[in-house]
């Protein structure tokens, strides 16, 4: 397929600049592949349709304050710098997109707080806006991490069109995120609220968690129409043995196997053994799920209203199938959904 066939125009004041009250109470689309019937729901519905047996695989990673801003050496100037990934623990060494990057060049060195709490030096060139710096901080690791995440900020998309307030450290987050490792949120799970598991766990569902830190690598824009041309950023995952169990007895039984969003959708078929079971796996994933392809584990999907032409969508049409992918997100337009990752969600039976 080509990327121009995911072209989708979002109504202007569909994307979601706040997360709805509750987390459950978003709206729900769902979606049977077998008849193409669509069914208008709230979230909290999501208990008919999973029983003794079933699996939901949730991504645990957790979002870190990434977005920081400081200034330059001499002139003063206002830098955004976008933490992406720890390189050196011992270095303080860390890869981040800085913007405006024209201004940043190796050597310059960047200040962040108000009394210059930290300070950081450019030490080489990445990409176009990206830099690998090392700030210089004289402590442990500890004390480090502690004064780099103060000054940082939750790290919200910037179709979210309003400064970051203190609600956003608490809902741009599942309430299942545990390990540290992501700039952006696994955003399906996070219309979840712990009285909602705790529902899903006394009728019987088992929960599977598994770990993809979602880098910016899952919304950087595809700049070339052939899709089979489009090469994915890597991001970190880990796949437990406890995972692996649960998934695989769900399988041998037949029972519904729900991935919880595109991210642990990558996950789970970036490790797939030879005979289609689910198997451990700590490593690094680049693989670009689109049309045509064969899905290995889950039998359902739970995830968001995503951009145009973007790897989300275009996984979910993988998924869901192409013609009734964009005829459910016609219906969103038209009955008022949110979209993007305050938005609301759609599970694919």
């Amino acid at each position: 397929m080509k990327l121009s066939s995911f072209g989708f125009n979002i109504p202007k004041d569909a994307i979601a600049q706040y997360p709805a009250k509750n987390r459950d109470d978003s709206k729900l689309m769902v979606i049977d592949r077998r008849t193409g019937k669509i069914e208008h729901k709230k979230f909290h519905d999501i208990l008919k349709y999973f029983g003794d047996g079933d699996v939901l695989i949730l991504n645990n990673t957790k979002v870190f304050p990434a977005r920081l801003y400081g200034t330059k050496e001499k002139t003063g100037a206002k830098i955004e710098v976008f933490l992406l990934r720890e390189l050196n623990q011992k270095q303080f060494l860390w890869d981040v997109l800085v913007d405006p990057a024209r201004k940043i060049r190796v050597g310059n060195k960047l200040y962040f707080g108000a009394n210059d709490d930290l300070i950081a030096e450019v030490v080489d060139n990445t990409t176009s806006r990206g830099r690998t710096i090392r700030f210089l901080f004289d402590g442990d690791y500890d004390k480090f991490k502690k004064v780099l995440f103060g000054l940082g900020e939750t790290p919200l998309p910037k179709y979210i069109k309003r400064d970051v307030e203190p609600l956003d450290a608490e809902r741009y987050q599942t309430v299942f995120a545990r390990v540290e490792g992501a700039v952006a949120a696994p955003t399906a799970g996070m219309h979840f609220s712990r009285e909602l598991l705790k529902r899903m766990e006394i009728k019987g569902v088992e929960l599977a968690e598994v770990t993809l830190h979602t880098g910016l690598g899952t919304f950087r824009t595809i700049d070339v129409e052939d899709l089979s041309k489009h090469k994915m950023d890597a991001e970190e995952f880990i796949i437990p043995d406890k995972a692996v169990k649960t998934v695989n007895h769900a399988k041998d039984n037949g029972n519904r196997i729900c991935a919880v969003g595109t991210t642990s959708m990558r996950a789970i078929e970036s490790a797939v053994s030879a005979e289609h079971y689910l198997k451990p796996f700590n490593g690094w994933t680049n693989l670009f799920i689109h049309p045509p392809y064969d899905f290995s584990i889950a039998n359902t999907m739970l995830t968001n209203f995503h951009a145009p032409k973007s790897s989300l969508m275009i996984m979910a049409a993988a998924f869901c199938g192409y013609d009734l992918l964009m005829k459910a997100y016609e219906s969103a337009a038209k009955e008022k959904y949110k979209f993007l990752s305050y938005g609301d969600a759609m599970l694919i039976l």
